[in-house]
């Protein structure tokens, strides 16, 4: 059933369980809103909880290094540590002018999906001594300007990516570009302990019940699985468990193998010869530890319900579905059939052309995109300083990347552009309260 029913639960466990459970979500909209641990965590999981962030934390080096636990980073990266990019677990932003990318990159690929012989599928900026960064690169904004149905006007910025330094030769004609900020880090287990069917009952992909709304699964390769599962996590769907997403951003942004991925991040092409880390790079102690903790980073609980109303007569609940169960069988025990408010549906859906990265990735389209959870998205400007959101950051506000939704999102941004401006300004209060 595609469309569920809208209830704002206060509490994130409504399970018939015999006895009272620790409620998952935690009372706190400080600037660390995002990076506690879930309530109900073994004293060992509790633990390997904080082993877990030091790892997140820890500055990468190149080998060969005094310190073999915490060399191989390279030979080309993105950033040294995971929290370059995913500040307190939170959300990236696209580079000021002049600025460096910090917490967002490039995803590159030629037409069929295939990775170029001199760049592979992921621009890295950075690169250890005795080799190139792959490319500096920024971006440019055109204003966009646009009114409401009452007259009040906005202005929506468009980005255009420009590519400078190239280390390795032009960037091949065709080459397929997109955009990713880092999405913040909360709840991660909580999805991926939804039961694959409890998703894909929700997909319409041919809109059988005529409202607009499609929504299909992505389905992916996993690397820790070796077979093919539903995507969960990433801006495309397109990596199945944490494990996965995780390895593949390890490996990815930081150049670390793994038993996952034991070849290094470098093209064949680039020539590039320098001593490794050790084989695999990454321990599974390290590995491990960091899944984990990515897994049971705590959510914060929303701050008041004023405005629920709104959201739902838009129509947002279509795609941002308020609540989703996690199966019985799953670890950590704590995250076993809980019912949680992550206003997501985990499927993809088309965006239109104005949002369109034109770069398919396994089953997704340039034009879709997985439903991001709303969970959280009040407090990334405590947490990150920033409003910025979207895949590519290019929405100033909440309001915005409202504005940018077309194709399956359409109506819902059409019923935004003829609210009033109070039926405006209490639904994105509503947001920022999540």
């Amino acid at each position: 059933m595609k469309r569920a029913l809208f209830f704002l639960l206060l509490s994130c466990d409504v399970s018939h369980a015999a006895a009272p459970r620790t409620p998952l979500e935690i009372d706190d909209a400080t600037q660390h809103a995002f990076s506690q641990p879930v309530p109900g965590l073994s004293e060992r999981e509790r633990a390997q909880f904080f082993v877990g962030n030091s790892y997140f934390n820890q500055n990468w080096l190149s080998a060969p290094a005094s310190v073999q636990t915490r060399d191989g980073l390279g030979p080309l990266f993105n950033a040294r540590s995971c929290s370059s990019c995913h500040f307190k677990d939170g959300r990236g932003r696209p580079p000021e002018p002049g600025e460096p990318m910090r917490s967002m990159l490039v995803r590159v690929s030629l037409p069929g999906q295939r990775p170029d012989p001199h760049y592979g599928d992921q621009l890295q900026g950075e690169a250890v001594q005795g080799a190139r960064g792959e490319a500096n690169v920024g971006v440019r904004w055109r204003e966009q300007p646009g009114q409401f149905a009452d007259g009040e006007a906005y202005s929506l910025r468009v980005p255009t990516l420009t590519f400078e330094d190239l280390g390795y030769g032009p960037l091949p004609e065709g080459l397929q570009t997109s955009a990713r900020v880092a999405p913040a880090l909360i709840g991660l287990g909580l999805l991926e302990a939804v039961p694959e069917q409890a998703v894909l009952e929700r997909a319409d992909a041919d809109d059988r019940d005529h409202d607009g709304i499609s929504g299909r699964p992505n389905r992916v390769p996993s690397a820790a699985h070796g077979d093919t599962r539903l995507g969960r996590f990433g801006w495309k769907a397109e990596q199945p468990t944490v494990l996965d997403q995780t390895a593949a951003a390890y490996l990815g942004d930081m150049g670390l193998t793994s038993r996952l991925h034991t070849g290094e991040n470098h093209q064949l092409a680039q020539a590039i010869a320098l001593p490794s880390g050790g084989s695999p790079e990454l321990t599974d102690q390290v590995l491990d530890a960091t899944v984990l903790y990515a897994r049971t980073l705590a959510v914060p609980r929303p701050r008041d319900a004023r405005g629920a109303d709104v959201f739902e007569r838009a129509g947002c609940p279509s795609c941002h579905t308020p609540t989703l169960t996690t199966a019985a069988n799953v670890q950590p025990a704590v995250l076993a059939t809980r019912s949680f408010h992550a206003y997501t549906d985990l499927l993809l859906h088309d965006m239109g052309t104005g949002l369109s990265d034109q770069r398919p990735v396994h089953d997704a389209l340039g034009s879709e995109w997985r439903t991001p959870p709303l969970w959280g998205i009040g407090l990334v400007e405590r947490v990150n300083g920033h409003t910025t959101f979207l895949h590519d950051g290019r929405a100033r506000d909440l309001g915005e990347a409202i504005l940018w939704h077309d194709g399956e999102g359409a109506r819902a941004k059409q019923a935004f552009l003829r609210m009033t401006r109070d039926e405006r300004q209490a639904l994105l209060a509503f947001l920022e309260s999540l």
